[in-house]
């Protein structure tokens, strides 16, 4: 423990989610069922601290404190889907290539599938396979001219196959030229999967190439953003082929500075609001949601 500080603790409380049944530890089922927040701590300039133990959280739920017992870097799936159809052809060399420097940045502990915007899209690696294969996948990718990009469905695929593994938290990465889903449609049984899944969605759109589609502008771009905001992740708008790598890197540090907090709840104990803080002086925590 870092000295007797008081903990600051969040002004709102974690989102909890129900999605998926928390997971026991077999050493403490005598004592409850452990459940897990995922969060990241910042000091004083914002930069983020990785060297934390369990001493250092301060775990409350409807104010009655629980005990934490590990704490790590963040190592749940994430699927990442490239873009290949029409508007991605002439960026498509630039997004394959931040596409593989985002996969290495993330760690090799993450499990990670890769998945296709192009009409028809589809998931082309599993969260099984190891990262070699996910890379000569990822290399193998080729832009389809005739193609057009159905977002969407190729993230409601990507949930189903995040819901699959049963992790407590998961990340969907969409690296999109577009704006737009080509069917102009977004039908509820495609959103419903992806928010049932408990991902956390990122997205990354080229609003160059969006001004250019036509149809209804913005509309889509809307729907992402707020599928993001729902989901805790971060909607990135770039204006050039360049642009994929600085946004791309950027998620990669916010990822890279996640921790998975776990937590006992006594048996019996109805669930409630969650509240964390750290005893570090000047640091300051954001919560991402609690399993």
């Amino acid at each position: 423990m870092r000295g007797d500080v008081i903990p600051v603790f969040l002004a709102c409380a974690l989102a909890i989610s129900a999605a998926a049944p928390a997971t026991q530890d077999p050493g403490t089922a005598q004592t409850g069922s452990s459940r897990t927040a995922l969060a990241t701590v910042a000091d004083s300039r914002n930069r983020p601290l990785l060297d934390l133990g369990p001493d250092d959280f301060v775990v409350r739920e409807d104010g009655a404190a629980r005990e934490v017992f590990a704490v790590r870097l963040a190592d749940y799936p994430i699927a990442i889907l490239v873009d290949n159809g029409s508007a991605a052809r002439a960026d498509f060399d630039a997004i394959r290539k931040a596409v593989a420097r985002f996969v290495g940045r993330i760690g090799n502990e993450r499990p990670v599938a890769i998945g296709t915007l192009g009409d028809p899209p589809a998931m082309i690696t599993t969260f099984g396979d190891d990262r070699a294969h996910a890379m000569a996948a990822l290399d193998a990718i080729a832009a389809n001219p005739s193609a057009e990009s159905l977002l969407f469905q190729s993230a409601a695929d990507a949930a189903r196959a995040i819901r699959a593994t049963g992790a407590p938290f998961s990340a969907i990465v969409v690296v999109s030229a577009s704006a737009i889903d080509a069917t102009h449609n977004t039908p509820n049984e495609m959103l419903t999967p992806i928010l049932d899944s408990g991902a956390i969605v990122h997205v990354v759109a080229n609003r160059i190439a969006t001004r250019s589609t036509p149809g209804m502008p913005g509309t889509f771009a809307d729907m992402l953003r707020a599928l993001t905001e729902q989901t805790h992740g971060q909607y990135i708008s770039i204006f050039s082929a360049a642009s994929y790598q600085i946004a791309l890197d950027r998620l990669a540090d916010r990822l890279s500075a996640e921790m998975m907090v776990e937590f006992i709840e006594p048996p019996g104990s109805p669930r409630g609001e969650v509240k964390m803080g750290v005893r570090v002086p000047g640091a300051h925590l954001r919560g991402l949601g609690v399993k």
